[in-house]
C-alpha cells in the first residue's frame, strides 16, 4: 500500500537577501540622517530595513530638519534698523586735518651702564659683561685693604661710569670699587679703613739766648768790676788816673783817642 498523501504543501525556503552594498551601512544612513535629513532618508529608503524602520526614520528625520526652519528669527535682525536709524541722527563729525603725529625717536643700540651700587661684584659682573666685549674690573674701595681673589660675594660701592651713560662693546672699560660684606662703604674710595695714627709733633726748640757781652764802652775789660766814673775829674779824685784798658772802672768814654790808656792828662 502506498502512504497517504500530506495534507499540507511543503513551504518553499526564502530567496536569499542580495548583497548589502556600502551606501546601505546603518552607521552611515543614521549619520547622514542627523547632519544632512534629505540624504539620510534617502539612503534610508534604498538600504535593508523593514518598511516600518524606514516609515520611523523618515518621519524623525524630517522632524529634525524641520525644527530650524519653524523657530524664531533670531532678534538681532530686528535691533538692525533701530541701529540705521541711530546712526543716521547722529551728527557727521568734522573733517578737521587732525594734527600729525611726530615719529618717536629710534631709541639708540648702544647698551647704558647699569646702576651697580650695592650689588655683589657676580651679579655686577654677569650684567655688565652681557653688554661690553671686555671684563668688569674690580679694585677695593679702602686703600689699605687688599682685594682678595674670590671676591664675588663683595659688594659694589663705587663705579667710574655713571649709571645710564652708554657703553661702547668694543673699547668700554668699567671698573668698580668693592668692600667686603659686613663692612660700610667710605666717604671716597682710595681712603684707609683703619687710618694710621697721627705721628706726634716735634716741640718747637728755642736757641739759647746769650747774653751780649759788655762794651768796652761800659766796662774796664777784665777788671770792670762794679766799679766805673762819669768822668776823668773822677778818676782823678780817685787817684786812678791815668787809667788802663784792664783796669777797674776803665770805659771807652774815658779814653777819647782809644791807645787804651784814659786821662792821661
Amino acid at each position: 500500500m502506498y502512504p497517504p498523501p500530506h495534507a499540507y504543501a511543503p513551504v518553499p525556503a526564502p530567496a536569499p537577501k542580495p548583497p548589502r552594498r556600502w551606501w546601505q551601512h546603518p552607521a552611515l544612513i543614521i549619520t547622514a540622517l542627523v547632519l544632512l535629513p534629505p540624504v539620510g532618508i534617502a539612503l534610508a529608503w534604498t538600504s535593508q530595513w523593514e518598511r516600518t524602520h524606514k516609515i520611523l526614520a523618515t518621519v524623525l528625520s524630517g522632524i529634525w530638519f524641520l525644527i530650524p526652519l519653524l523657530s524664531d528669527p533670531p532678534k538681532e535682525a530686528e535691533g538692525k534698523p533701530q541701529a540705521t536709524a541711530a546712526a543716521s541722527a547722529s551728527p557727521t563729525p568734522s573733517t578737521s586735518p587732525s594734527p600729525t603725529q611726530t615719529a618717536a625717536p629710534t631709541p639708540s643700540a648702544e647698551p647704558q651702564m647699569p646702576s651697580a651700587v650695592g650689588w655683589p661684584y657676580a651679579q655686577a659682573e654677569k650684567t655688565v659683561e652681557e653688554l661690553i666685549d671686555g671684563e668688569l674690573k674690580a679694585l677695593s674701595a679702602y686703600a689699605d685693604v687688599t682685594l682678595p681673589t674670590d671676591h664675588g660675594t663683595w659688594l659694589v660701592c663705587f663705579q667710574d661710569i655713571v649709571a645710564g651713560t652708554g657703553l661702547a662693546p668694543q673699547s668700554a672699560a668699567p671698573a668698580v670699587h668693592l668692600v667686603a660684606p659686613g663692612t660700610g662703604c667710605p666717604a671716597a674710595p682710595g681712603t684707609d679703613l683703619r687710618p694710621k695714627p697721627a705721628a706726634p709733633s716735634a716741640a718747637p726748640t728755642t736757641a739759647p739766648t746769650t747774653a751780649p757781652a759788655p762794651d768796652d764802652d761800659e766796662t774796664g775789660g777784665s777788671g770792670g768790676g762794679s766799679v766805673s766814673y762819669k768822668n776823668c775829674t773822677a778818676v782823678k779824685a780817685a787817684g786812678a788816673a791815668p787809667i788802663r784798658r784792664g783796669d777797674p772802672g776803665y770805659a771807652r768814654h774815658l779814653d777819647r783817642d782809644g791807645d787804651g790808656v784814659g786821662c792821661e792828662s
